[in-house]
C-alpha cells in the first residue's frame, strides 16, 4: 500500500471503525473518516481523539444509505474499508428494514460508487455470525452460510452483494471477517462491555443471558491489523478471509474470568430478555485462521488476558465508563 494514497474508512465514527483509523494515521496514511450525520454533529468515538489527531483526519458527514453521499465521499479515494453497518442482533428482530436497507443498499451504494471511480481496492467487512453455529471446527471461509437473524442474513446478503461486483466487473473486492472483536469503544450491547460496566459500577448481581455459546474472541488491534494486512495482499482480492484466533471460549467462562479480574464476590443472573429465540442463537464459532496467515504475515500479538485488562483498564476511566447504561439492557 503506497502511503501517498487516500484511503476512506466508512464506519469511522465507531468501535472498530475508530481503531481502525488510529492504525492506519499510525502507518502513515492519508486518512478520511465518513462518520454518520447527526444533528448534534458527533464523530462518534473520533470525538475522543486529541485535537493533534483529529487534525490529521478529513471528516465526513453522512449516510450510507444515501447514494449522492457516498459517492461524494469517495471521490478523489484511492481505497475504501468499508466497515459502516448496523450491527446489533437484538435489534435486528424488530427493525430488520433499518438493516437491508444500511447493511445490503450501504454496501451497494459504495461498490457502485467503487466500480465507476475505478478505486484500487474495497474491503467490505463481514461478520462471524454468518456461519451460524459452526457445523465444524474450525470454521473456514468454505463453511456453509446460515441466516440465523435478520442482521446476519443481511450481513451475507452484503458480501454476496460484494462478491458479484468482483465476479461481474473484475472490482478489486476483499470480503474481511472478523470473529468476535472486543477492546475499548466497544458497544454497550456486546457480553464483555455488558459485564465489565456492571461491575464497574458496583453490581453484586451481573445480569446476562445464556452463557452457553463459544466466541472466537480477537482484540481490537489485532483486527484492526487484520485489515491492514488483507488491503495489502493481492493475492486476497476476490476472497473472504477470516481474522480470528483459532480457538474458543464460552461465556460462562468469559463472565467468571471478568468477576475474578474486577469483583470476585459478584454473582451471574440470568436475564431471560437477554436471550435470543433458540433457532437464533449461534452457539459456537471457533474461527480458522490459516488463511489469513498463509497469505500474509498476520499474527495474534495480544493474548486474551492481555486484551482483557487493557479493555477493563479503559473501560474504568470515569470519561469513559460515563457513555454507558450498564443499568439497562442494551438491544
Amino acid at each position: 500500500m503506497n502511503k501517498n494514497k487516500k484511503i476512506l474508512v466508512t464506519g469511522a465514527d465507531g468501535f472498530i471503525g475508530s481503531h481502525l483509523v488510529e492504525e492506519l494515521l499510525d502507518l502513515g496514511y492519508k486518512v478520511k473518516a465518513f462518520v454518520y450525520y447527526n444533528s448534534f454533529n458527533s464523530w462518534g468515538w473520533l470525538d475522543s481523539f486529541p485535537q493533534e489527531k483529529l487534525n490529521r483526519i478529513e471528516i465526513f458527514t453522512g449516510d450510507i444509505r444515501d447514494p449522492n453521499g457516498v459517492r461524494t465521499a469517495m471521490k478523489g479515494c484511492d481505497m475504501v474499508f468499508h466497515l459502516a453497518a448496523l450491527i446489533a442482533i437484538p435489534y435486528s428482530y424488530h427493525s430488520p428494514d433499518s438493516y437491508i436497507d444500511t447493511n445490503i443498499k450501504g454496501t451497494l451504494n459504495i461498490l457502485q460508487a467503487a466500480k465507476d471511480y475505478k478505486i484500487e481496492r474495497v474491503l467490505v467487512t463481514s461478520t462471524s455470525e454468518v456461519y451460524g453455529t459452526a457445523q465444524y471446527v474450525p470454521i473456514d471461509e468454505k463453511h456453509p452460510k446460515q441466516p440465523q437473524s435478520p442482521y446476519s442474513a443481511s450481513k451475507i446478503g452484503a458480501d454476496s452483494i460484494a462478491e458479484s461486483f468482483y465476479r461481474s466487473f473484475d472490482l478489486p473486492v476483499s470480503i474481511v471477517r472478523p470473529f468476535n472483536t472486543y477492546g475499548p469503544r466497544q458497544s454497550a450491547r456486546a457480553i464483555i462491555p455488558t459485564i465489565i460496566t456492571q461491575l464497574l459500577n458496583g453490581y453484586e448481581e451481573i445480569k446476562l443471558g445464556d452463557l452457553t455459546p463459544t466466541r472466537d474472541l480477537l482484540f481490537v488491534k489485532d483486527t484492526v491489523a487484520g485489515f491492514v494486512k488483507i488491503a495489502e495482499s493481492n493475492s486476497l482480492i476476490g476472497h473472504e478471509c477470516n481474522i480470528a484466533t483459532n480457538s474458543e471460549i464460552s461465556m460462562q467462562k468469559i463472565a467468571e474470568t471478568l468477576i475474578q479480574l474486577i469483583n470476585p464476590k459478584a454473582k451471574i443472573i440470568q436475564d431471560k430478555a437477554r436471550l435470543r429465540p433458540s433457532k437464533s442463537e449461534v452457539f459456537r464459532l471457533f474461527g480458522d485462521n490459516s488463511k489469513i496467515k498463509s497469505q500474509t504475515n498476520w499474527e495474534q500479538r495480544y493474548s486474551l488476558q492481555d486484551g482483557l485488562l487493557k479493555t477493563i483498564n479503559w473501560f474504568a476511566d470515569k470519561e469513559n465508563l460515563k457513555h454507558y447504561k450498564s443499568n439497562i439492557y442494551n438491544v
